[in-house]
């Protein structure tokens, strides 16, 4: 038996491309010795009647009767190594696949149920993983060829343009004054902690890639590979 964190505040599914839905949550973790409050999203992507959950945010019961209408829930896929509270919620309703990097915990103590690798198994067709090599914490991108490729990422990249009524004001306001509120961005907080190398962004460049969705700020369209490249320029000075 497991005990499931208690649904927070959010928004509505919607869908930002075909068969490609995304949904933006609340997330209240103690970081640092403080407690947060800002926004989280969770991926949705659907293959025949299947559906796989990246980045996962518990629904409430009205959000829950939306999902099933997409769809049955077959695969969950955990791509952060600070994310997941909500994983162990979908595998028990669901029975669902647990994917996640190798060396990844769970904090429900579930076990990975597959692992996810550059060039193995996918939860679902025309997905490939890339793996930051150098971060001292398991992280990855899945990238859908669909509509130019697709970035689905979670702590690396980010895409917070500004606060949302999920933050608190406190929040909001402290993580502008940090630099954690910018488009296009590197994850301020996941830098620090994962230490990525240079290498690793000339790799994620050399990507075919038009759009990115994260699990933090809105979905970037068309202008993602231009604006992230130019972001990796500024920071790493490739």
């Amino acid at each position: 038996m497991y005990s499931f964190p208690p649904v927070l505040p959010h928004g509505e599914i919607e869908s930002i491309f075909p068969n490609v839905y995304f949904v933006t949550g609340t997330s209240r973790p103690i970081f640092q010795g403080m407690e947060w409050q800002f926004s989280r999203n969770m991926t949705i992507v659907k293959d025949g009647d299947d559906l796989t959950l990246i980045n996962t945010v518990r629904l409430d019961d009205d959000g829950l009767q939306a999902l099933d209408k997409l769809g049955r829930v077959r695969n969950v896929v955990k791509l952060g190594s600070f994310h997941g509270i909500d994983d162990a919620f979908y595998v028990d309703r669901y029975r669902a696949r647990l994917w996640a990097l190798p060396g990844m915990q769970h904090e429900s103590g579930l076990p990975t149920d597959v692992e996810l690798t550059p060039g193995g198994s996918m939860p679902f067709p025309s997905a490939s993983l890339f793996v930051f090599e150098t971060a001292k914490q398991p992280e990855g991108i899945l990238r859908i060829d669909r509509e130019g490729g697709i970035l689905v990422a979670c702590d690396s990249l980010q895409n917070w343009a500004d606060t949302d009524r999920f933050f608190s004001p406190e929040s909001a306001a402290l993580m502008r004054n940090i630099g954690f509120i910018k488009p296009a961005n590197i994850g301020l907080g996941w830098r620090q902690a994962a230490e990525p190398k240079s290498s690793d962004f000339v790799r994620l460049s050399a990507l075919p890639f038009r759009h990115l969705l994260s699990a933090h700020g809105t979905p970037l369209r068309d202008t993602a590979h231009a604006q992230l490249t130019q972001t990796f320029r500024e920071q790493f000075g490739i």
